[in-house]
């Protein structure tokens, strides 16, 4: 059996109407799953940038670049899973029902993983996270294991490939 593994692609596509539709299309129509998908345009306000994440083998992964290739929309594919880069993926995470004791262990939590508290309420606390993914996993797995109520909304990641030899 071909080998799974997590695959990143920087994608450069027009800035059009419909192309987003086109290139999540592509993947449902292939049944290939999408790990995440960002989209924002770039410096040039006619080209947007791409980042997705999909966990392939090194078969399907070669046809998923081919067949975004051959669209007429697709600027340029970047396969950047082995090149070093910096990634991060925004989420945010509610505890909710906390008591004050919660709150004060939800404070320590957010200083330990280097988040931002940006939001609380008379019973609940909302963090910020910008960490790359396996982070963001590790910190959701620590949130539902402690506390009763954890809502969990994440972005998807943005990655950019390093300009040093620093990575992930």
């Amino acid at each position: 059996m071909m080998e799974m593994k997590l695959r990143w692609i920087a994608l450069y596509v027009e800035n059009t109407v419909g192309v987003l539709s086109k290139v999540s299309g592509l993947f449902s129509g292939k049944s290939y799953n999408l790990g995440s998908l960002t989209v924002g345009v770039t410096e040039d306000e006619t080209v947007s940038r791409m980042t997705i994440s999909v966990e392939s083998d090194d078969v399907t992964f070669e046809q998923i670049k081919k067949q975004l290739n051959r669209m007429v929309e697709v600027i340029k594919v970047i396969d950047i899973t082995d090149v070093p880069m910096h990634l991060k993926e925004i989420l945010f995470a509610k505890v909710k029902k906390c008591t004050p004791e919660d709150k004060a262990e939800v404070f320590r939590v957010a200083q330990t993983f280097r988040v931002k508290v940006v939001d609380m309420g008379e019973d609940s606390v909302l963090l910020e996270c910008l960490l790359p993914v396996r982070r963001n996993n590790e910190l959701i797995v620590y949130l539902k294991s402690h506390f009763k109520a954890v809502e969990i909304i994440r972005g998807g990641a943005v990655a950019a490939e390093s300009i040093s030899t620093s990575c992930r």
